[in-house]
């Protein structure tokens, strides 16, 4: 049915060697590294790279390759948590919800999560005026949405990854 989101399976776990592991790892520090430089850290043959990272990108174990972009660089050095609970889980209008989230400017991430709260929404915004207006126009205004807790980010740091040593 239009409208429909796919259901998502569980994918299978890739077996992956110790190129793949240096292919990934040196993507990991730098994505726009050539396919020359990526083979030479590897210690591959160019064509050899090039067929392992069309390989991961088709298993899906290489999703995307992003620029990280400095949100106090573009003027929104403010970070909080957005703490979502809804008055109401019908799955069409979670979904709905959802989409609204993800597309607000100013949110970095969106996790939808069991437990007291229904979502957690990681944003950067310009100052505490900007989160306020973030969490009154565009949040609380949807009439699923029961209340809000915000919780302002000292500092982030990002962890260690998914690869191993």
């Amino acid at each position: 049915m239009a409208g429909e989101r796919p259901k998502k399976t569980q994918p299978h776990q890739a077996a992956l060697d110790g190129t793949d592991l240096a292919i990934l790892a040196a993507l990991t520090e730098d994505g726009r590294m050539t396919n020359a430089a990526l083979a030479a850290r590897a210690g591959v043959a160019e064509s050899t790279c090039a067929y392992r990272v069309r390989a991961l990108r088709e298993s899906g174990v290489l999703t995307a390759i992003r620029a990280h972009l400095s949100p106090e660089a573009l003027g929104r050095p403010l970070h909080a948590i957005i703490k979502v609970r809804l008055g109401s889980h019908s799955r069409e209008l979670v979904h709905h919800l959802y989409d609204r989230l993800v597309a607000l400017p100013g949110v970095l991430t969106v996790f939808h999560v069991g437990g007291d709260d229904d979502f957690l929404l990681h944003v950067a915004v310009a100052g505490p005026e900007a989160l306020r207006d973030l969490i009154l126009e565009h949040v609380t205004v949807h009439p699923m949405v029961r209340q809000t807790e915000t919780q302002l980010v000292f500092e982030v740091r990002e962890g260690r990854g998914l690869l191993p040593g």
